[in-house]
């Protein structure tokens, strides 16, 4: 059973996560097992010497993590995450991808692979949620 009947609804819902949307994260596909989230880079993500801020990057996989695992059980916090910054991005854009590794009854594992828009391995992240 989920909890966003459309993509829409998911949209609308997580609207209300003020970070996310005024750093321009959106949810571009969402089902059972899977959702995929963007966000286009401009100079506003930039830290001090021109690179992607840890931290947008970050956030962009935290939120992909939050939309999958509260779409099948609504409310799920992060209980612990980890994540592994592989490359610096080279293109326009980042482009997550969620997936469930294990959906129990108390506890999920998201597995959060991004990539930029030229094809480069960014971020590999793993979420553990705790179901409320």
């Amino acid at each position: 059973m989920v909890n966003f009947s459309s993509l829409e609804e998911a949209r609308e819902f997580f609207r209300k996560d003020k970070f996310a949307a005024n750093t321009g994260i959106q949810i571009d596909k969402l089902d059972e097992v899977s959702c995929q989230c963007s966000l286009k880079l401009n100079d506003n993500h930039k830290n001090a010497v021109g690179g992607i801020m840890g931290g947008v990057i970050f956030t962009l996989a935290d939120f992909s993590f939050a939309v999958l695992s509260n779409h099948l059980h609504m409310p799920t916090v992060a209980q612990q995450v980890s994540i592994n910054y592989l490359s610096a991005p080279k293109g326009d854009k980042l482009i997550a991808n969620a997936f469930f590794k294990k959906n129990g009854r108390s506890s999920s594992v998201i597995n959060v692979d991004i990539c930029d828009d030229v094809g480069r391995d960014i971020v590999q992240f793993t979420g553990v949620g705790f179901k409320l």
